[in-house]
């Protein structure tokens, strides 16, 4: 066995920052979540403009999806005294940080969507796939 892979304890501490890591990414890159943060980036947004914005969410996954997001220090949820109550989400700065990548992110899926399509419609030729 390699000295690298004997010292079990250092992979062991290291085990938490990795699971870390993949929550965050799991988190961002989740169903909703980006919708939710591309909107809050362009300017405080309320509940019923996001719902109407993200087409096919429920009121309770953007409900949830809100709160991981703020808890996670993506959102900011401001609450105004008024009835009835006006709650806005805004984007943080760590958020907008994340919508370049983002936004990186989505160039290079338009750059190579079409190359992407004829590879899938080649491979399922070869290999008789349905898709």
């Amino acid at each position: 066995m390699s000295p690298r892979n004997t010292d079990v304890s250092a992979q062991v501490d290291e085990l938490p920052a990795v699971c870390s890591v993949i929550e965050v990414l799991n988190r961002v890159s989740g169903k909703w979540a980006i919708g939710i943060l591309i909107e809050a980036t362009r300017g405080p947004v309320r509940f019923t403009e996001l719902e109407r914005a993200i087409n096919g969410i429920s009121r309770r996954m953007l409900t949830l999806t809100l709160r991981n997001l703020e808890r996670d220090g993506l959102l900011e949820r401001t609450v105004y005294p008024t009835v009835p109550p006006k709650v806005e989400y805004e984007a943080t700065p760590r958020a907008r940080e994340l919508y370049e990548y983002l936004m990186g992110l989505t160039g290079w899926a338009e750059r190579h969507r079409g190359a992407i399509a004829a590879a899938r419609a080649d491979y399922d030729r070869r290999e008789g796939a349905v898709a």
